[in-house]
């Protein structure tokens, strides 16, 4: 196989439209942070659909698959993994978790415990796992994709910043329209079909897929300034207490180009910067108490960034080989 981001994320789509009825732009997203090699977050309500569209996307990517359902009392160990004495051997033996994977689901992730959550911490930025002191690396397109529920707060911690910064992006479902409601009825009112899904991909073509957007997709120096000068301001907005990382820089400019890639475009343009900003930077923002006693949110924050800033306009040598 050997086609653009443009048709395989047609591809994807279009099987996963056989069991998740709309949601395109949020599927398209999910694609761009996937071959950026990122972490997804889904925060919705319950019964949106999360872990559905998350097992469409595993069986339709073609990828290994693995799923971990958080609760208050599952330990580090019940996800990476343990070294286990074997009487017949006499010696001990490493006993993988499920986090040894491709496409990790993390269903609702804030039901662990801090301790547990931060077992995810090394694996989702080194890809690799420690136990016992011995490090073993975790394939390159390791992926985690978590889910949280944002209104239950009885036995439920919130993520720490350490671990909501280790997300490309955070998005929401929502509720469908009536039209959309009747058509999910239509083709899953009885039982959802994933057996009928195919396998559009593998992890191969992903990784590659992947590799020549990073190298071919080209950003302008002064596209690079601007989307530093974005997260660069959200440090100094009073309205904000904690800002954006470096970690999402780095995020925003590799999410950009794969989205370009899905575009049909070889280059980055600011509306690009635009779209994603808000799914790659405002969960990492931590408002400040009066702002948000003000009633204001991350995102007003974040759109008063971006409208005030400067665009650098389109210059000839993004069209340059």
């Amino acid at each position: 196989m050997n086609r653009n981001a443009k048709d395989l994320e047609h591809s994807v789509r279009e099987e996963i439209s056989k069991v998740i009825v709309g949601k395109e732009e949020q599927i398209r997203l999910i694609v761009a942070a996937v071959l950026a090699e990122g972490h997804i977050l889904l925060d919705d309500l319950p019964g949106v659909g999360k872990t559905t569209l998350v097992k469409c996307l595993a069986r339709t990517l073609g990828c290994d698959s693995g799923r971990i359902q958080f609760t208050p009392d599952m330990l580090p160990s019940d996800i990476i993994g343990m070294n286990i004495f074997d009487r017949s051997t006499g010696e001990f033996k490493r006993l993988e978790g499920p986090v040894v994977t491709n496409l990790l689901l993390a269903d609702e992730l804030n039901r662990a415990i801090p301790r547990t959550q931060s077992a995810l911490l090394e694996a989702m930025e080194e890809r690799q796992i420690t136990i016992d002191g011995e490090s073993s690396p975790l394939p390159r397109s390791f992926c985690v994709l978590a889910t949280q529920n944002p209104v239950e707060s009885e036995s439920t911690f919130r993520l720490p910043a350490a671990q909501t910064d280790r997300f490309m992006i955070c998005l929401s479902l929502g509720y469908p329209s009536v039209e959309e409601e009747v058509r999910m009825l239509k083709l899953v009112g009885d039982d959802i079909p994933f057996e009928d899904l195919k396998v559009v991909t593998n992890r191969e073509e992903l990784t590659e897929l992947g590799s020549r957007i990073a190298k071919e997709v080209k950003v302008t120096d002064e596209l690079m300034a601007y989307i530093a000068s974005v997260t660069d301001a959200t440090r100094k907005d009073p309205a904000l207490k904690l800002g954006a990382s470096p970690r999402a820089t780095r995020a925003l400019y590799k999410i950009s180009k794969c989205h370009a890639a899905i575009c049909g475009r070889e280059y980055v343009i600011p509306d690009d910067v635009h779209k994603l900003a808000p799914y790659v930077l405002c969960h990492r923002f931590m408002m400040d108490s009066r702002a948000a006693l003000e009633g204001r949110s991350a995102e007003d924050v974040l759109m008063n960034i971006l409208n005030t800033l400067p665009v650098p306009p389109l210059t000839k040598e993004i069209f340059d080989e």
